[in-house]
């Protein structure tokens, strides 16, 4: 996200206020983009739709683009992994003419799971035959944009980001609620799918512009599953742990069931995504500043070393790094901390404003606090990434999964008043984990950059 980071911050330098919002607004949607946008249309849909559309046809357009979400995202997050990791080393080495051929090579291996989405709609899942066909194509789209979003870091032109997200969200929401008052779930899900199927349309002809070359190589990236498999690993650990702590509370006595077999539980799937939403500014602020600011000094020791810099130029240089993400993630975690505080404290007025049962309120509470525990994770994980520490990040990964799991088992068990607590407490172990372990990395850079991985050193 660097590169596209470095556009936004010209755009934040800018002698204006709307210069500063509109960095912000581009920032969210570049690094947020399908997540914030398919929670604000769910919400937009629940809230409008009510109006016109059946209740029950609702709950079932609902929750099959809930499972589309969370299972796709699941599935696809090691593909975008490491689809993420070769482009990135394509670009730093200046070749990036298999750009297309890798997205289409990735749309091409997505499609492997026909047969297992196909079962599950088509004879698992007590549906409709109309919506079975409508959930089985929004799988895919929804698998597609997931796919799509590795490229849009690379782009340079953010404003036609935002405007494709604008356009490809307002569609799905307008033609959902348009189509679901004549069709019922299935218009629902094939307005939906349209919408998203044109905001992919428009993205994909960004990257191809911004890539002019032919298809080349589609399948090539898949080697680099081998040699960064902690990172493939911890993909499927990172975004099991996001959706874990909803699928235990799937299994309790009073959940919702649709179609014999689909089942949520959603005053806890609709309090989590709500508490998700708050984070939205901290991860602006971190595209916008944090990680643009300390791209340069760590861009400045790398260079330096190269160069064969002195010892104290390069002991100047690590000690701008370190200052550089102390004093980010401290004004991230004050901004942030901020807004989680007065969520947490305007929680009653904020749920009744938008109609969540207020029997919800400690779950929303410990889901905002939680998250801002998580984004807090998220950034220290990227700084790990950053310094090629694959097992330590694995590590953290599988932690935030394990704990989740873990915690959010003994909640359900300890009752109703301790429903949130597995997902606050996993966050808040694994970011006290991961900074440790960042902490401990960053101040041994010098070692790690000349012994630990230093392959003549390690051959």
């Amino acid at each position: 996200m660097a590169g596209i980071g470095f556009e936004l911050r010209k755009l934040a330098r800018r002698d204006d206020l709307m210069g500063v919002v509109a960095s912000f607004a581009h920032a969210s949607i570049v690094s947020t983009g399908p997540w914030i946008m398919t929670i604000l249309a769910l919400a937009s849909i629940d809230i409008i739709g009510l109006r016109w559309l059946d209740e029950e046809e609702m709950k079932v357009f609902r929750i099959v683009v809930i499972y589309n979400f969370g299972f796709s995202l699941v599935t696809a997050g090691p593909l975008m992994m490491i689809a993420t990791r070769y482009l990135a080393d394509r670009i730093y080495e200046k070749k990036v003419k298999e750009t297309p051929g890798m997205l289409v090579g990735g749309f091409i291996v997505l499609l492997i799971q026909i047969p297992v989405v196909g079962w599950f709609y088509g004879v698992y899942a007590a549906l409709d035959p109309a919506v079975r066909v409508a959930a089985f194509a929004n799988y895919f789209v929804i698998s597609f944009v997931w796919y799509v979003g590795v490229f849009l870091s690379a782009l340079r032109d953010f404003r036609s980001i935002t405007i494709g997200f604008a356009v490809g969200m307002s569609s799905a929401f307008g033609l959902a609620v348009l189509l679901g008052k004549y069709w019922g779930a299935a218009g629902m899900l094939t307005g939906f799918s349209l919408g998203l199927a044109l905001l992919l349309s428009l993205e994909v002809a960004r990257v191809f512009v911004e890539f002019p070359y032919g298809f080349i190589r589609p399948f090539a990236f898949l080697a680099a599953a081998r040699k960064y498999w902690e990172l493939t690993l911890g993909a499927l650990f990172y975004n099991l742990a996001v959706w874990v702590d909803k699928w235990v509370m799937w299994t309790l006595p009073d959940r919702d069931e649709i179609a014999a077999v689909m089942v949520s539980y959603p005053l806890y799937d609709s309090t989590m995504f709500l508490a998700y939403l708050t984070v939205v500014p901290a991860i602006a602020v971190f595209v916008l500043s944090v990680e643009t600011d300390f791209f340069e000094r760590y861009q400045n020791f790398y260079k330096d070393v190269s160069g064969h810099a002195t010892w104290r130029k390069l002991s100047e240089d690590h000690q701008e790094i370190m200052a550089s993400l102390t004093r980010g993630l401290r004004n991230v975690a004050i901004f942030q901390g901020c807004i989680t505080a007065f969520v947490v404290l305007s929680a009653p007025t904020i749920l009744s404003l938008i109609g969540v049962n207020l029997i919800g309120l400690g779950m929303f509470r410990l889901g905002v606090t939680g998250s801002f525990f998580h984004v807090l994770m998220a950034f220290v994980s990227v700084v790990l990434a950053y310094f090629d520490l694959r097992r330590k990040l694995l590590f953290v990964y599988f932690l935030l999964f394990a704990t989740n799991l873990g915690f959010s088992l003994v909640s359900v068990r300890m009752g109703f008043a301790y429903y949130g607590y597995g997902f606050f407490l996993s966050a808040l172990v694994t970011l006290v984990v991961a900074y440790v372990l960042a902490a401990w990395s960053v101040g041994r850079l010098p070692y790690l950059t000349f012994i630990a991985n230093n392959p003549s050193v390690k051959g």
